[in-house]
């Protein structure tokens, strides 16, 4: 076990790459699983629906691991720059590995430029996390970033269930409520909070003007999804659910 663990601090570019490859074969797995006859018509939908698909499994696992951690240890929330276990070490090992299958998975499948806004989201993560990997600080704070991924298992659904024209149905109504509650408890006060830490020990932290300016961006990024969520689901406005009349409307993916 000690030797386990050892390896996986000395080389934690295997680490990561393992959990991209794995990651890659889950996506590969869920392409024989059928799609609603909403989505099998078009092939982007039908690319964003088995991509937000492995995005779900990736929530599903890291959300409560990370939340798993922080009531085991708590000193996480404490000591964000220098306190971590082989645990939360591999986590951060896992989700490292899934943003860089993610982002080369919208750019193999020519969907930079539409999905520009998901690949600067990845991008400023991943140097975070590999940034803690290397120097094994930071690995705190990366877990506690990783809270927002509970959120993210319902916006997910939100967003397959719209893939689906099911926009109608209880299912996506109870959705759209756990996925307001968690956005604010999940997301967007995890967020605060790791901001909150770097500007109460910036003098004490390596580093820190890096992390709270990347921090920064992130923040003004969700309040703005937050934004669109709530105009989306909550503001009483007149919009289509899905396109008719075999007309692309791809907008609604992202809302």
């Amino acid at each position: 076990m000690e030797l386990s663990w050892m390896s996986l601090q000395n080389h934690p570019t295997l680490s990561v790459a393992m959990s991209s490859v794995t990651f890659r074969i889950i996506h590969r797995l869920l392409q024989g699983l059928p799609l609603p006859k909403a989505v099998e018509r078009d092939a982007f939908k039908s690319w964003k629906w088995r991509n937000l698909s492995v995005s779900l499994v990736h929530s599903l696992l890291t959300g409560p691991w990370a939340v798993t951690c922080v009531i085991l240890w708590p000193d996480l929330l404490h000591k964000i720059h220098s306190f971590y276990t082989p645990l939360t070490y591999l986590l951060i090992c896992v989700s490292s590995g899934y943003f860089i299958q993610d982002a080369g998975d919208i750019i193999l499948s020519g969907q930079a430029r539409a999905s520009w806004e998901f690949l600067l989201h990845h991008a400023l993560v991943t140097w975070c996390f590999l940034y803690g990997l290397y120097t094994k600080h930071y690995v705190a704070g990366a877990v506690i970033a990783l809270f927002v991924e509970v959120n993210s298992i319902f916006l997910h659904t939100r967003l397959l269930l719209k893939l689906a024209c099911a926009q109608a149905s209880p299912l996506y109504h109870i959705n759209k409520l756990l996925n307001l509650f968690t956005y604010v408890f999940f997301r967007l006060s995890a967020q605060f909070y790791i901001t909150w830490y770097l500007l109460r020990h910036y003098a004490t932290l390596d580093h820190a003007g890096y992390f709270l300016a990347t921090m920064t961006l992130m923040n003004i990024m969700i309040l703005i999804y937050f934004y669109r969520l709530l105009r989306a689901d909550f503001l009483p406005r007149s919009r289509k659910h899905c396109a008719q009349n075999g007309t692309r409307n791809d907008k609604f993916v992202y809302d």
